[in-house]
């Protein structure tokens, strides 16, 4: 690390190697917050968590029950160890409750006092924070998956819908009604999202082990099928090309500077396109259905003595995975 940061002093390095290198050690590193805890109001399993990204300090949480709770992730008590508490919650008695699980929960990307949820029941919900009422209600025909608003998106209000439908639905928040669909996946599209750098270009995952690539507004057909063998049919597999997984795409996630994306699919591997590497992020939380949500942080770095260099430490002691030698290949992984 001292021979990249001095590199890039120097300007004799690409700027954008030290920030791998730092990212990848702090992922690796990665264990459970020992002094941060989350209080625990999930009955069953929790699908799906959002942090609103205003001023990063409420997450909301939707479980397998239908359950959708708001916590406040600041430390009110100032104590080096703390509970994040729960501040409200959409229980089995709010006559609004989602009937089956909740799949996705979003903060309206400009302010908190707007969220959206969508379930097993076949509905995508507009909720009004301050009073805990749906100020919408979207219903579809089959179950909803999946649904993203765009973060950065001034020129329009589309919720990008993935349901039991291969059709990607559009709903416009401002007319409250389907605007049209993004028609070219063979079976249910399971994951949904937008470029937080385009507002206009989507991603979808679907059962079909596809991902497209959409400029909303063109009704024509997707801009590109992402392809795990970049063109060339795989010689240990039947899978035909332009797939992405051998399985279904349940997950997608853009980088924070909209350039790469991260698919997951049923295939057990995590596909990054375009070589580059995870999202910005120094602490992460993780829902699980055994009903706790856990924070984790990078573990920190063990100290090097001053007279000692890192090249002259042994060589084992060098995880090759914090060189900057990134891949997509399954035989280099």
């Amino acid at each position: 690390m001292l021979g990249l940061m001095a590199a890039r002093q120097a300007g004799l390095d690409d700027p954008a190697r030290l920030r791998r290198a730092e990212r990848t050690r702090r992922v690796l590193s990665l264990e459970l917050n020992k002094d941060r805890d989350v209080e625990r109001i999930h009955g069953s399993g929790i699908n799906t968590l959002d942090i609103e990204p205003v001023e990063g300090r409420y997450m909301l949480s939707g479980g397998s029950d239908g359950v959708i709770v708001l916590y406040d992730l600041e430390n009110l008590s100032r104590k080096p160890s703390y509970t994040c508490k729960a501040l409200f919650t959409v229980g089995r008695s709010h006559p609004d409750v989602h009937k089956f699980s909740v799949e996705t929960v979003q903060w309206y990307p400009h302010d908190t006092g707007m969220f959206t949820s969508s379930s097993f029941d076949k509905t995508l919900k507009i909720w009004d924070t301050n009073t805990l009422q749906p100020a919408d209600i979207f219903h579809f025909e089959g179950t909803v998956y999946s649904h993203r608003m765009s973060p950065v998106a001034t020129k329009h209000c589309l919720i990008a819908v993935g349901t039991k439908s291969p059709k990607v639905q559009l709903c416009d928040l401002k007319s409250g009604s389907s605007s049209h669909i993004l028609q070219g996946h063979r079976q249910e599209v399971l994951a949904v999202s937008w470029s937080p750098r385009h507002e206009y270009i989507l991603a979808t995952g679907s059962a079909d082990g596809t991902v497209k690539l959409w400029d909303v507004r063109r009704a024509s057909g997707c801009l590109s099928t992402l392809d795990q063998h970049n063109g060339e049919k795989s010689k240990a597999s039947s899978e035909a090309a332009n797939t992405a997984h051998n399985g279904r795409v349940n997950g997608l996630c853009y980088t924070n500077d909209g350039l790469h994306l991260l698919t997951i699919g049923t295939d057990e591997r995590m596909r990054l396109w375009n070589s580059s590497t995870g999202e910005n992020t120094l602490e992460l939380y993780s829902g699980s259905k055994d009903c706790n949500i856990l924070a984790w942080i990078p573990a920190p770095r063990e100290p090097v003595p001053d007279d000692i260099s890192e090249k002259s430490l042994p060589q084992q002691h060098l995880n090759p995975a914090y060189e900057d030698a990134w891949s997509s290949s399954d035989d280099e992984g």
